[in-house]
């Protein structure tokens, strides 16, 4: 092969580079609805955000999360169980994250947890889905089980199914999403324990481990 023939495959392949990179960073970027919020710490609480605990502790917890993912899925319990133990002592704030093109049934999940909370019952519903999260992330027709979740969790259905498609849930999900983006979340669950990204605990006593010594720095 001639060396002009060489420096022009490069060229080319040099030109596709840049332009993959700049579609990439153009898909990454915040939307403007949200990019006024980009100085502010993880650990803001947002009108996006379900939150458990004390609005007064000096420690939050803030997990990036999605209903259909399997490690999300293996992490409730342990989450569930430090919320439990720590009580008013610290703030849980719980953030949509759905990874959308690996997880068909994320972002419905989301929204369900979402119409059941304008009744009041959205960590009741977040509890059902993964608890049950087997029953449902690999069907197709999720839409007839989280009714049926709705009923059990003895919602007005009617409505339930009228708020599933509201734009202001969606904006909700949307505004938590990018809040992720901001703060490089590509995986979940992330969890960031006032401000710092942690590196997921292996067991619940390496978690609580991590926030009671978080506890005695704030005290």
């Amino acid at each position: 092969m001639s060396k002009a023939i060489k420096i022009g495959i490069l060229a080319v392949l040099g030109l596709f580079i840049v332009i993959f990179s700049v579609i990439k960073l153009a898909n990454s970027a915040p939307s403007d609805k949200t990019s006024d919020q980009i100085s502010q710490p993880v650990n803001v609480v947002s009108s996006s955000d379900w939150v458990k605990g004390s609005k007064d502790a000096k420690v939050t917890l803030v997990e990036y999360s999605d209903f259909q993912c399997p490690a999300c899925g293996a992490y409730y319990p342990v989450v569930k169980q430090l919320n439990q133990e720590f009580g008013d002592k610290i703030q849980f704030v719980y953030r949509h994250f759905p990874l959308r093109q690996i997880h068909i049934n994320a972002e419905f999940a989301a929204r369900a947890a979402e119409a059941a909370g304008i009744q009041n019952n959205f960590w009741q519903m977040h509890d059902m889905l993964f608890e049950k999260q087997k029953n449902w992330s690999g069907e197709k027709n999720v839409g007839d089980i989280f009714i049926e979740y709705a009923r059990l969790l003895n919602l007005d259905v009617e409505r339930f199914k009228n708020d599933l498609d509201l734009k202001e849930i969606k904006d909700r999900i949307e505004d938590s999403y990018q809040s992720g983006i901001r703060f490089r979340v590509n995986a979940t669950p992330t969890f960031f324990l006032n401000d710092k990204k942690l590196q997921n605990p292996k067991s619940y006593e390496e978690f609580k481990k991590i926030i009671e010594e978080a506890i005695l720095k704030v005290q």
